[in-house]
């Protein structure tokens, strides 16, 4: 007989395991179901094994520039195998730390390939054979893969994926990223901190192009400086690998056609969902180019199964995918008579995306350009590092922020901004934006001294002609 659950959960990465852990905490009897790792592509090969990564990278950019500190710093090089060591540590430290959550929070762990044989339940094929669970609701959170391009398909040897990208056999000595979304463009700064030649070809007009045109051209003068070359309006036509590294056809934005040489390359043009193979078409969901269409709260078009994270519409972000578990979680509970959860639906318009290149990106809202098209008359302010005392101190006066407001009603639209820490900062504007904050509280707003942040400050004063330090 098929064991029964209140929820299953196919996939344990950030948006899965953060969905389980909810379910528990409101007394939901909940099973997990991973065919790889727990913590899923994010925790393992994404976003913190390559942090893990890029942070060496800035300790050695940092050690490199130690005369400009008053220090001295000799034979600086960089140990690509212990650099990954240190990584793959990182990424086995929080892997074996959701492992404990599971068992803190009584979620039965199954390894093993799921497959959905109704709206509540799940085969389970691993080690152990084939099983059957059965449940009340099933949330798939499966989520998604690197696309490949027709003409170079990735072999791991020349042809890499961030998942190749963060454990290499060799430093490339001349790479090719094709792609400057944030996986293109954090793996273009790492390989250059690293001591590669860099090449970044990206077919729309300008870098991170999701971005702000601001923070884009900021960026593109900022990693020329830095050494990378970068090819915006083009494309690679094809890829002919070799031994010994392959050779690009390059379309450039005039239209000709150059031929060139590099050791490996990088392809970073997207993802695909995990929905191929799992039972979804024989239920019927809905879905668009395999992303899962569901409403607000998680809830696709079939009763009962919910979706979550990266199989469904994006931004396709780790800590979009956690606040959808917890919706998830919550609405499920709410379906099965919880009185005291009262779920809200996501609302995409404050979700922070973040880039963790040098110098660092990160944004809320809508761009200037998106706010426009939305019919907005805008009050725009824009404050520069090179007027803030603590990045010159830290020897960071490179970046800006820039606010956009609603010059009718004083609603923060979007906050924009690249620079040292910016990261850590968004948060603040992304609280602000989810208060409905307007201009007025934001310039009450007491920030420390010294600080970064004050720069954030000093955007929304400079929007309303109110700069202090410009």
């Amino acid at each position: 007989m098929a064991e029964q659950y209140d929820v299953i959960v196919l996939g344990s990465g950030p948006g899965g395991y953060v969905a389980a852990i909810r379910c528990a905490q409101l007394g939901l009897k909940t099973a997990i179901i991973e065919r790889e790792n727990l913590g899923g592509i994010c925790l393992n090969w994404g976003c913190i094994p390559t942090k893990a990564l890029l942070r060496s990278a800035e300790v050695l950019n940092h050690m490199k520039h130690a005369a400009s500190y008053g220090l001295a710093a000799d034979n600086i090089r960089a140990d690509l195998d212990a650099v990954v060591k240190r990584s793959r540590g990182v990424a086995k430290q929080l892997n074996q730390g959701i492992g404990h959550l599971m068992k803190k929070n009584k979620i039965a762990v199954h390894m093993g390939t799921g497959v959905l044989k109704s709206a509540t339940s799940v085969e389970v094929t691993g080690d152990k054979g084939t099983e059957t669970l059965s449940a009340k609701h099933v949330i798939v959170a499966t989520g998604a893969r690197a696309r490949d391009l027709p003409f170079a398909k990735a072999d791991g040897e020349r042809v890499w994926t961030y998942r190749h990208a963060m454990t290499p056999k060799e430093l490339p000595s001349n790479l090719l990223v094709i792609g400057s979304g944030a996986i293109g463009i954090e793996f273009a700064s790492f390989y250059n901190d690293m001591g590669s030649k860099v090449t970044v070809v990206e077919m729309l007009d300008r870098v991170v192009p999701v971005e702000d045109a601001d923070v884009s051209g900021f960026l593109q003068k900022a990693l020329t400086k830095q050494g990378i070359t970068i090819m915006t309006g083009a494309g690679v036509e094809s890829i002919a690998v070799g031994a010994s590294g392959l050779k690009a056809k390059i379309k450039a934005k005039d239209g000709t056609v150059a031929e060139s040489e590099f050791s490996h390359v990088i392809v970073a043009v997207g993802i695909v969902p995990n929905t191929e193979n799992i039972g979804l078409e024989a239920l019927g969901v809905t879905a668009d180019r395999g992303f899962i269409t569901i409403d607000g709260y998680g809830r696709t078009n079939v009763k009962n199964l919910w979706a979550i994270g990266d199989v469904t519409p994006g931004p396709w972000l780790a800590h979009k995918a956690s606040h959808e578990g917890v919706i998830a979680a919550e609405s499920i509970a709410a379906e099965l008579g919880n009185k005291d959860v009262h779920p809200h639906p996501m609302d995409r318009g404050n979700i922070p995306g973040c880039t963790y290149c040098h110098p660092q990106i990160a944004s809320v809202g809508l761009t200037e350009a998106k706010a426009k098209e939305a019919g907005y008359t805008l009050k725009v302010g824009m404050f520069p590092f090179i007027g803030n005392g603590k990045a010159i101190a830290l020897g960071e006066p490179e970046g800006f922020v820039k606010t956009v407001f609603d010059a009718k009603t004083g609603e923060l639209l979007g906050a924009h901004m690249i620079g040292a820490e910016v990261t850590e900062m968004i948060q603040g504007f992304v609280v602000g934006k989810t208060l409905e904050t307007t201009e007025a509280e934001l310039m009450h707003t007491v920030f420390p001294h010294p600080t970064i942040s004050e720069s954030m400050h000093e955007s929304v004063l400079a929007a309303y002609g109110k700069a202090i330090h410009i």
